[in-house]
């Protein structure tokens, strides 16, 4: 007996639940039914035409944008109905705000899809229709890559005025005006090339308009971010930092390898034109300002440019010699002497040397070349077998040589004597005093020229500490003033209000 019932009961409970189901399924399509009959989706939910309908609006970072309002046509009591407090309808059968987003560069103001509507038994209606936004926003690329953008979604009832329908910010669970973009942190990715900073919400009042125009009232949501700039550190500042300091180095090559330092510089200065046009592909095409990278491209380079033109202004300088350039002793003082001095060199001029009238200018030899010429007139006037005998002469005591005790007037009598007898010996004499000349005429021309080698030497040291220190505040100076281009600790010029989630 107990088994037949229980077996009966195991039927009854299947018919019971099917006909359960038919009764809830009827009872939703008799409240639609009843809500329905007679609504008119055009006409604003008002009881009297001055009435305001309340829109509230949210946007998330989930492609969604949430609408709410009230609509009394559609309440309904709960009780009347099997306890049903909330139905899904679409949206085309209900009346909607036609809220819009009014920057967007598409001209698409639809949403994507025009998902169901919630409608709560208090009237009230709540539509999350998800929507890819596309919107206007002025990019400011002053401090690129270091800077940081505030971009704006503006949203406003192309149909209705504020004197029809009130948009206001959504409410909290617990009250509060939600005045921020809310972020679901489930469906939100974080960017790998933007940080949002602040993203506040807030009502603008327009009050160059009367509340009876469209533009009077809209709603918008700022997100202001920060450009990561680590991925443009790594792969266009640092090498184009270290290649341009390559130019540098090149001073250290010899005064007179003008050609090899040419080589470094106009190389380096075709790589900088490559990360010039590296940046000007990233950069958004405008006129209105120079990115901050940009500005120190053309810094770099013109600072090669530069560099490359004081090595041209060396080589003249390195090349020079008597036939072609006159030294004058103001020139060799101020870059011999002074120049030496003030980067705490030693001069390059010995006070002790000699100095010789050559045309009728006094110039002084440096101590080198003097020696050397110093030790071939020695060569030449005195003889050789003189010279091999010194030491002997000296162990012998004989210190000086008969022709040390002739005066010049013995000396020029004695030429002439000579020139009257023996007209070859004249000839000789004649030969070697040219050959003497000449040698010093030589040692003359050469100590010239090495003092124009050293003249662009120090041309190169001063240049290349000009150029390192030009280089290296440069570079920390353009990019300082990146670094220290933050995004405000507030969103609003004077506002004190962060508008972030409590």
């Amino acid at each position: 007996m107990a088994r037949h019932r229980f077996t009966l009961l195991c039927g009854l409970l299947p018919v019971l639940w099917m006909l359960t189901t038919p009764v809830q399924t009827n009872e939703e399509l008799k409240l639609i039914t009843d809500l329905f009959t007679g609504y008119n989706k055009n006409i604003r939910p008002v009881v009297h035409p001055t009435d305001i309908v309340q829109v509230q609006i949210k946007l998330t970072l989930t492609n969604l944008v949430s609408l709410q309002w009230s609509d009394y046509r559609l309440a309904w009591n709960k009780t009347n109905h099997h306890g049903i407090n909330i139905i899904r309808i679409p949206s085309s059968m209900v009346w909607l705000p036609e809220v819009v987003l009014e920057n967007n560069i598409d001209g698409k103001f639809d949403v994507a899809y025009y998902a169901n509507v919630l409608l709560y038994e208090n009237g009230w209606i709540s539509w999350l229709p998800p929507a890819i936004y596309r919107s206007t926003c002025a990019i400011e690329i002053t401090y690129f890559p270091f800077d940081y953008q505030n971009c704006t979604l503006a949203f406003r009832s192309q149909t209705y005025s504020a004197s029809e329908v009130d948009l206001i910010l959504t409410l909290g669970e617990t009250g509060e005006t939600i005045e921020w973009v809310d972020i679901d942190p489930e469906e939100f990715t974080e960017n790998g090339e933007w940080a949002i900073v602040h993203r506040p919400a807030r009502k603008i009042i327009n009050t160059h308009y009367s509340p009876d125009d469209l533009e009077y009232q809209e709603i918008s949501f700022n997100l202001i971010i920060q450009r990561k700039p680590l991925f443009y550190i790594i792969n266009i500042i640092l090498p184009c930092s270290l290649i341009s300091s390559l130019v540098v180095l090149a001073y250290f090559l010899p005064a007179q390898a003008g050609g090899q330092k040419l080589t470094v510089s106009i190389s380096v200065l075709l790589a900088q034109t490559v990360f010039l046009f590296l940046i000007a592909q990233k950069v958004p095409e405008t006129s209105l300002s120079v990115p901050l990278i940009g500005k120190y491209l053309i810094f770099v380079m013109c600072v090669t440019t530069l560099i490359a033109t004081n090595q041209i202004v060396v080589l003249n300088f390195s090349l020079r010699s008597p036939n072609t350039h006159t030294m004058s002793q103001s020139v060799k003082h101020l870059f011999l002497e002074i120049l030496p001095r003030l980067l705490g060199m030693s001069p390059l001029v010995d006070d002790s040397e000699e100095s010789t009238e050559v045309n009728g200018v006094r110039e002084r030899r440096r101590s080198s070349f003097g020696l050397m010429q110093r030790a071939e007139e020695y060569v030449l006037k005195q003889p050789r077998s003189e010279m091999m005998f010194d030491k002997q002469r000296e162990r012998h005591g004989l210190t000086r040589s008969i022709v040390d005790n002739i005066d010049v007037s013995s000396t020029a009598n004695l030429y002439k004597s000579l020139a009257q007898a023996a007209p070859e010996i004249k000839q000789c004499v004649d030969a070697c005093n040219f050959i003497a000349e000449s040698t010093r005429q030589q040692n003359n021309i050469g100590s010239e020229i090495e003092s124009w080698v050293l003249i662009g030497k120090m041309i190169d040291k001063v240049c290349f500490w000009a150029a390192i220190n030009l280089f290296i505040i440069g570079t920390v100076g353009i990019f300082l003033t990146g670094h220290f281009n933050q995004a405000p600790e507030f969103p609003f010029p004077g506002q004190s209000k962060k508008y972030v989630p409590s």
